[in-house]
């Protein structure tokens, strides 16, 4: 019988993954890129992934990682080879740059010594992308760039000291490492007309949405409520995840600020953490959390009366937040304060599980909260419309077959990229 009934397609194969964010890390591009790596190692693939040093959300380096310049690991049927590079601790465009610089030139001198049948990398970071280009041409395999953020965008529309003049060099890389492919994976379709401006054939695009990665919630919420101190009837809205410029979390500080009587809770990490919480000084409402564990997660998720997604009025096309699959997960309704045109707005619409109100207005953002706690059958009959999105469109199964398809047209097709 054959390797692909016993499910293990790719019995014999050995394949590349190139990623920034890898476990132990768990938000961000880490968990997605990690259990990619996981599911092609149990597909029968001999799976190698060239990483970073642990470092996201906090933008510090893993403890268990200081000092470590190369390291090699076996994760869960991985080869996992990581190389040190260095981690700004606040973010501007020189420290982008000198971060994707290491991170490019570390992982050029030092990359695994094995020869790979396919080379798949994770944008961002740029110098993942270029990388992987690099090493499949280097091998003369195909490589399989999946946009999970745009940096060319990003720099332009985050807000990032110096963005403007980093976004031309970011872009220059993108098209680089998307015009090497041989087929380009995005996670959403709003990735679309920009990876075509890059002079990508769209024939060559193929959609590959990330999945919800969380286990469902399964504590008592009143008990999680009382372990956090978030008093009943006292409505709770949770920003979970990263704390970086994009988020534009200043949104939520200033709406604590003109609502005592709501409790506002930032969880997470991020280079913007200390700036937010300069700016909620003295204000009762608002607490900061640590990221969460695995174990307890989506319990603190579903423990909130509103979930919270928040970016600048500038981000369009740069990015949909990783957050939301997990916000989906935990049920409760999602108040959106996000640009209407942009992937995470359409990806919040198709859900059904939440509002949306305008980017960087603390008023609209309260306006919306009130309206959800002042009318808690809309709240429950929104917020359950996430888990069903999730089991419709965000399932594991689902996602890891169309990624499957992805490798298996590249590896039956042997096919290269354009040469240039």
């Amino acid at each position: 019988m054959a390797d692909e009934e016993h499910g293990r397609p790719f019995e014999g194969r050995r394949l590349l993954v190139v990623s920034t964010n890898y476990a132990p890390e768990l938000t961000g591009i880490g968990p997605y890129a990690a259990q990619l790596a996981e599911h092609w190692a149990a597909a029968g693939a001999d799976t190698h992934v060239l990483t970073g040093m642990p470092h996201y959300p906090a933008w510090r380096t893993d403890a268990a990682y200081r000092g470590v310049w190369r390291a090699e690991e076996r994760r869960a049927g991985v080869t996992v080879h990581r190389r040190r590079h260095y981690v700004p601790s606040r973010q501007s465009a020189l420290r982008r740059a000198a971060f994707e610089g290491s991170v490019l030139a570390h992982g050029l001198l030092a990359p695994p010594g094995v020869r790979p049948d396919a080379v798949v990398s994770q944008l961002p970071s740029l110098a993942g992308g270029v990388i992987g280009a690099r090493l499949a041409r280097r091998h003369r395999v195909p490589y399989i760039p999946v946009v999970q953020d745009l940096m060319g965008a990003a720099a332009a529309q985050s807000g990032i000291r110096g963005g403007g003049r980093a976004a031309a060099l970011a872009s220059r890389a993108e098209r680089f490492a998307l015009r090497a492919a041989a087929l380009v994976g995005v996670i959403h379709e709003s990735f679309v007309p920009r990876v075509t401006a890059y002079g990508v054939d769209p024939r060559r695009i193929r959609t590959v949405p990330n999945w919800s990665h969380v286990r469902t919630p399964s504590a008592d919420r009143t008990t999680t409520r009382a372990r956090l101190g978030w008093r009943e009837g006292t409505p709770v809205v949770l920003h979970c995840g990263n704390m970086g410029l994009k988020q534009g979390l200043e949104v939520l500080v200033d709406a604590a600020r003109l609502a005592p009587e709501i409790r506002i809770v930032l969880m997470g990490d991020g280079n913007q953490r200390e700036a937010l919480r300069a700016r909620a000084a003295g204000l009762p409402n608002l607490d900061f959390l640590p990221p969460a564990g695995a174990d307890e997660f989506t319990d603190i998720l579903a423990a909130a009366d509103v979930l919270a997604v928040t970016q600048r009025a500038s981000v369009l096309d740069m990015s949909v937040p990783s957050k939301l699959t997990s916000y989906f997960v935990a049920g409760r309704p999602v108040v959106a304060s996000v640009a209407e045109e942009g992937g995470t707005a359409d990806e919040v619409r198709r859900s059904g599980a939440g509002l949306l109100v305008a980017p960087e207005d603390p008023a609209a953002v309260l306006g919306a909260v009130r309206k959800l706690v002042e009318s808690p059958a809309e709240a429950d009959a929104l917020g359950a419309h996430g888990p069903r999105y999730v089991a419709r469109h965000l399932g594991r199964e689902a996602a890891l077959a169309r990624f499957d398809a992805l490798l298996t047209e590249v590896l039956r097709d042997g096919r290269e990229g354009p040469r240039r």
